[in-house]
């Protein structure tokens, strides 16, 4: 029987695969029924077929990028605040987002997140 991942672990290895854009290891964090929601709002995406559509739309930006800023896990609850770097229509800017992730039997099974202003330009090394 195969050893199930801590929450940390299964967080920083979806963390991972969004940068390196790499789909199939980061649908690999999630369990098949996960949902993501807006924190406190509507739903994104159920399952791996919807979030498989929302990341690869993501992808497509040449320069996404997520940098971790900070990280705090209870339990299962993996709390990340994260600096988005993204090709917006107007450019490219940053956004800062809070992901709140619960992570069950070894896979993400919820993610809700939370987005900060958008900033044109990019990053700057303060941020």
């Amino acid at each position: 029987m195969a050893s199930v991942l801590p929450p940390l672990a299964v967080v920083q290895a979806q963390l991972e695969a969004y940068n390196a854009k790499d789909i199939d290891a980061l649908l690999a964090t999630y369990a098949p029924d996960a949902e993501q929601y807006v924190l406190h709002g509507e739903r994104l995406a159920q399952g791996h077929a919807q979030m498989r559509e929302r990341f690869l739309t993501r992808f497509a930006e040449p320069g996404l990028h997520a940098r971790l800023l900070s990280r705090t896990v209870v339990g299962a609850m993996v709390v990340d605040c994260e600096l988005i770097t993204r090709n917006f229509p107007e450019g490219l800017g940053t956004l800062e987002m809070l992901c709140v992730y619960e992570v069950v039997d070894g896979h993400i099974q919820r993610a809700s997140f939370a987005t900060g202003a958008k900033r044109l330009g990019p990053p700057s090394p303060a941020d």
